[in-house]
């Protein structure tokens, strides 16, 4: 097979490499608008499932990626100054610009075609010359907006402004910080990827953006804000910009995955909001599914309908498990007159994959210590009079 891949993300850079590793006299060419060192974000996170999928999958770029993890099994929630701790959940942490690098290595290795610094203007153009073109470019993906009759997206621009920093405080475990100021309440989103540095995103309502001057504020200005703001949080250290922007998260559905020859993978077929999974995480999986699908199949069309029946409602639950958080966390401002423990139990139980009996499994203390919460709060309302005269 003759591949095209646009976008030499960690979706396209992935399927290219379990391809070529799958035929080795498949012709697989990866077409990135960027240069191999560019790279936007900071850290990205996975699950021990994914881990599981990406050994299965290749185990050279399973080892390489897994020497460079940071590992935690805790999620830490902060608010009102106190941290609560929720054991048991099992995450790792890697700079995005490291995954990159290896799995830019293993497709130099197994002899992908990586062109860099290449913008193609005319998909339909690599369409026509290939078996098959692979549009993983992005959330902005130019291959979806030029087939957009056929795939039928669904784009939903979300109320909250979020910006990915990095800094140099080091996170052990996956850290939900929350601050109300006066112009509105703040949410963090913080974990260490490396040995020096911790990814930190921040979010917030369209009122408190507005309220804090976000708008008429520099790049240095927005960072300054902010670090007073967690101040508590980050001990004196700044916060690291890197192309960093206030955006808005854009929700990504297709009704379709596939047009002839061409599919999308990663954010370009779809999106769930980071406050309950990477896009990595899933960008990588789909790239996994799809592969499999060609080694399966005996066609392109095959595997393309093959991949989209497998796949389509594994993703509606995750996304609709995400849309459920995303809506917490633009809600956060009806949850923080909880108390702490209250507050943490309703932050991990947001998305409803996560309830009372999965939590108490998980980390015991935890609930014994939430149960005592509520049986205190109990007590101390003042009683009711069943009788009023």
């Amino acid at each position: 097979m003759k591949i095209n891949i646009i976008g030499g993300g960690p979706a396209g850079l992935y399927f290219a490499l379990l391809m070529k590793r799958q035929q080795a006299a498949h012709e697989v060419t990866v077409w990135e608008r960027n240069a191999p060192d560019d790279t936007f974000g900071w850290g990205v996170v996975f699950s021990d499932k994914t881990l599981a999928y990406l050994r299965d999958a290749d185990e050279p770029t399973y080892q390489a990626i897994t020497r460079a993890f940071a590992t935690w099994d805790n999620v830490d929630v902060v608010h009102r100054g106190e941290k609560i701790t929720i054991r048991g959940n099992k995450f790792s942490g890697i700079a995005r610009i490291k995954l990159l690098n290896i799995l830019q290595a293993r497709c130099a290795e197994l002899g992908v075609d990586l062109r860099f610094r290449v913008n193609v203007a005319a998909p339909e153009r690599l369409a026509a010359e290939c078996d098959l073109l692979v549009g993983a470019d992005g959330v902005n993906s130019e291959v979806r907006a030029r087939y957009s009759a056929h795939f039928q997206p669904e784009l939903s621009v979300r109320h909250n402004r979020y910006i990915w920093y990095g800094t140099r405080q080091l996170f052990h475990g996956l850290t939900l910080t929350f601050h109300e100021t006066q112009a509105g309440v703040f949410a963090a989103h913080s974990y260490k990827f490396d040995e020096t540095t911790s990814t930190f995103i921040v979010e917030c309502d369209e009122a408190t953006w507005t309220r804090a001057g976000f708008e008429a504020q520099t790049d240095e200005e927005t960072r300054r804000y902010l670090a007073a703001v967690f101040s508590a949080d980050l001990h004196g250290h700044a916060l690291l910009s890197n192309n960093s922007k206030w955006i808005n998260f854009l929700l990504v559905k297709n009704r379709r995955w596939s047009y002839n020859n061409i599919v999308l993978l990663g954010d370009a077929l779809h999106t769930a909001h980071f406050s309950i999974g990477s896009g990595t995480k899933l960008a990588l999986e789909d790239s996994i599914a799809l592969a499999r699908c060609f080694a399966h199949e005996q066609t392109v069309l095959a595997a393309l309908a093959e991949f989209e029946r497998g796949r389509k409602p594994v993703i509606e639950e995750y996304q609709h498990a995400a849309y459920e958080s995303l809506l917490w966390f633009e809600h956060a401002r009806d949850f923080v007159h909880l108390a702490p423990l209250q507050f943490a139990y309703s932050l991990m139980t947001r998305s409803k994959k996560i309830d009372y009996e999965n939590l108490k499994r998980r980390d015991p203390e935890f609930i014994k210590a939430y149960e005592a919460a509520i049986s205190g709060a109990r007590l101390a309302l003042p009683p009711t009079d069943a009788n009023p005269s």
